[in-house]
């Protein structure tokens, strides 16, 4: 993202340049030149809108991405959280009736 910011700085930076000497060598009239530098503005306004709703789009694509894999991690944790909670609770329940055989010496029904 930070390399499309750098990108759009020296684009902007180029089109003034590109102005300032159209300007300076241009063999055209002043209303031509005014049109010409009317076109030139709006060309880059459409292509800054365009930028802009190509990063809108990035954007909501990849939040969408990271929310879905969020979403994946939680449940994969619960059932993770649920193994193991069904496995301690086996465990328990198998010391419990070990420490019952081993008490009353014999099994317990």
């Amino acid at each position: 993202m930070a390399e499309n910011n750098g990108g759009l700085s020296y684009f902007i930076v180029g089109l003034g340049v590109g102005v300032a000497v159209g300007m300076l060598m241009a063999p055209k009239s002043g209303e031509e030149t005014r049109q010409l530098l009317k076109a030139k503005a709006d060309e880059s306004k459409d292509y800054l809108r365009a930028k802009a709703d190509e990063s809108r789009e990035f954007v909501r694509k990849r939040s969408g991405e990271l929310r879905e894999s969020a979403s994946d991690l939680i449940d994969r944790s619960k059932d993770a959280i649920s193994r193991q909670k069904d496995q301690l609770a086996m465990a328990v329940e198998a010391g419990k009736q070990a420490y019952r055989e081993t008490v009353t010496d014999g099994p317990v029904l």
